[in-house]
């Protein structure tokens, strides 16, 4: 994560989708997808699947995100769950980049190379989308990406090779909405009980109170013991 895209000719940028990281793998099996955390969601991603089992290949692995779209035509997370078990119709696979294909291995390819390659074996109008590099201006991208209400955009550095795990040749930076909210949370002293703290914090206002307000800690709401026992959500 950074706080701004790189710039110069060295990067290609692309959409960061809001979904969930899958890679498709095809081979003598048959075709498997597999989340982030390798937990094998094919039952779950039926459609897609079947889309993946329709490309002319003997075998490959392809990286990319599942997403479900909104009326705008934005991924929308908060929807995907519901369409995974509701709706399988409504999902994409959106591939942007190709590791194995009929046998190769093409991680040290460089990485325009292995898009090419990806891009030429995805037809149009499918299940399975490809992820177009955006062209122009790494700045001028950005504030397109965020005017547009998209979570964010991913850099990649020309010429690189493939590489599991964090890395500076991946960079992503995310877009976020300003926005008036409530400020939740509890001041504690050693001995005393928790006090619990409320404060409407305006857009304007938002560093200045987290400066001064002194939360303990902000999380999701949810404690150990009102978790619920295993969620296999994943997500970029």
């Amino acid at each position: 994560m950074v706080e701004k895209p790189p710039e110069g000719d060295g990067w290609l940028h692309e959409i960061k989708f809001d979904g969930y990281r899958t890679q498709i793998i095809i081979d003598e099996a048959g075709v498997r997808l597999f989340t982030r955390r390798w937990l094998d969601w094919t039952s779950k991603y039926r459609d897609l699947a079947k889309a993946a089992g329709e490309l002319h290949v003997k075998s490959a692995i392809i990286d990319g995100e599942v997403i479900v779209t909104n009326e705008a035509g934005l991924s929308d997370f908060k929807a995907l769950r519901k369409a995974i078990t509701r709706r399988q119709h409504e999902l994409y696979f959106v591939a942007f980049d190709l590791l194995h294909l009929d046998g190769h291995d093409l991680r040290d390819m460089q990485l325009e190379d292995r898009r090419e390659i990806l891009q030429v074996m995805i037809p149009a109008g499918g299940r399975i989308q490809f992820s177009q590099a955006l062209p122009g201006d790494a700045k001028a991208i950005f504030e397109l990406v965020d005017k547009a209400g998209l979570e964010g955009m991913v850099s990649k550095r020309k010429g690189s090779k493939y590489r599991s795990g964090p890395s500076t040749s991946w960079l992503k930076t995310k877009a976020f909405m300003i926005d008036e909210y409530d400020l939740l949370g509890v001041e504690r002293e050693p001995g005393k009980p928790a006090l619990p703290l409320w404060q409407n914090v305006e857009p304007a206002a938002t560093s200045a109170a987290l400066s001064s307000t002194p939360i303990v800690k902000c999380g999701s709401g949810f404690g150990n013991a009102s978790r619920k026992p295993k969620d296999n959500r994943q997500r970029a």
